[in-house]
């Protein structure tokens, strides 16, 4: 595994110092795999101050040592994993075992009662923090999930016509994304015309797209794990009417302003009201219900928030998405999201940044 796991992993002896823990247990995927590289669906990680121990299953036993090299060890436990954490735990002689109680289940806690000899100390969010500030490979991986899902709906706009459904929309912009060298999803794409694209998180459909309305289409690529997400509006089969030409341009004037003024050193709720401030000031304030943006990582929702309850500070390196959205039930919605990673003095566009109307006639 590269030299930034080994910092990252580094970096969390430190956190577990700090909250005088003989190691720690890292739960989640994703943190396992921004810890080691790993990338299997089972495993648990135990980071103690000398050692890690990450313990898997027979389906790993190639696997896992090729991802991981030779500083994490690798136990393959044939019969339970939680047998394998007991015993590794044992062995390292650990006295003051942190727990993530976000993200332990009833019954995982019910399975690590079982260590015997060992306080569990409850603890939460020591990856997830240092997962906030991006190093620049892990930017180079979302700039190039970015650019592939752009590249992705450049390739299917020819497609959208009246008549279409959304699910058809949508399985020919995945079957692109894939096409490009997409791993996965990030998460399911929304496809959502008319009346539907009020809905922000609308599951596609069967429904055609008729001539005149808003289409909303809102996906993302995965390289290397990191995810990319974008959103962009449409009206398809002719013009845009004056209601949806004048709504898109309030969106668009929001998201412009906060792509434009975002930077470190904002709080997560200062972020937010850069755009909410515009929508408020063209009588559409309560037409926008969702936070600004979020972060975007092995995760396609982590931290920082961008939003009306986050007081916490933007650090460099964080990457989040800006998507102002305003939606009115029974007539439509409008939604323009890009990803961008705050840099020195600012912010920069990851993604395409095409956010012009786009009437697909």
């Amino acid at each position: 595994m590269s030299d930034g796991a080994a910092r990252r992993r580094d970096a969390l002896r430190a956190e577990v110092a700090k909250e005088q823990l003989d190691a720690v247990v890292v739960a989640g995927a994703a943190n396992i795999r921004y810890l080691t590289g790993f990338t299997g669906s089972a495993a648990h990680l135990v980071v103690a101050a000398n050692r890690v121990v990450l313990v898997t299953d027979f389906r790993y036993a190639s696997q896992a040592p090729a991802e991981v090299g030779r500083d994490v060890e690798v136990r393959i436990e044939r019969s339970n994993l939680w047998n394998g954490l007991r015993q590794s735990v044992g062995a390292l002689g650990i006295r003051r075992l942190g727990v993530d109680r976000t993200r332990v289940t009833l019954a995982a806690w019910e399975e690590f009662r079982q260590l015997t000899g060992v306080e569990l100390v409850p603890v939460s969010g020591l990856v997830e923090r240092l997962r906030v500030a991006k190093d620049p490979d892990e930017v180079a991986a979302i700039r190039e999930a970015a650019r592939l899902a752009g590249e992705a709906l450049a390739a299917v706009v020819d497609f959208i016509r009246p008549g279409r459904t959304e699910l058809e929309v949508a399985a020919e912009l995945e079957a692109a994304l894939r096409r490009r060298g997409s791993e996965w999803h990030p998460f399911q794409s929304i496809v959502a015309a008319g009346p539907r694209s009020a809905l922000p998180h609308a599951r596609s459909t069967d429904r055609p797209i008729r001539t005149g309305e808003l289409l909303v289409v809102d996906f993302g690529a995965q390289v290397g794990g990191y995810c990319s997400d974008i959103t962009r509006t449409f009206v398809v089969g002719g013009p845009a009417d004056q209601r949806q030409r004048d709504t898109y341009g309030v969106v668009r004037e929001a998201q412009t302003r906060a792509r434009g003024a975002l930077r470190a050193g904002l709080t997560g709720r200062e972020g937010d009201s850069l755009a909410r401030d515009v929508i408020a000031r063209a009588g559409m304030g309560d037409a926008f219900g969702h936070s600004l943006g979020h972060g975007l990582g092995l995760e396609v929702h982590e931290d920082p928030r961008l939003s009306q309850t986050s007081e916490i500070p933007l650090p460099v390196g964080a990457v989040v998405t800006v998507e102002p959205g305003v939606y009115f039930e029974g007539w439509g919605g409008v939604r323009i999201e890009d990803d961008l990673v705050l840099v020195d003095g600012g912010a920069e566009c990851l993604s395409d940044g095409r956010t012009d109307l786009m009437e697909l006639t």
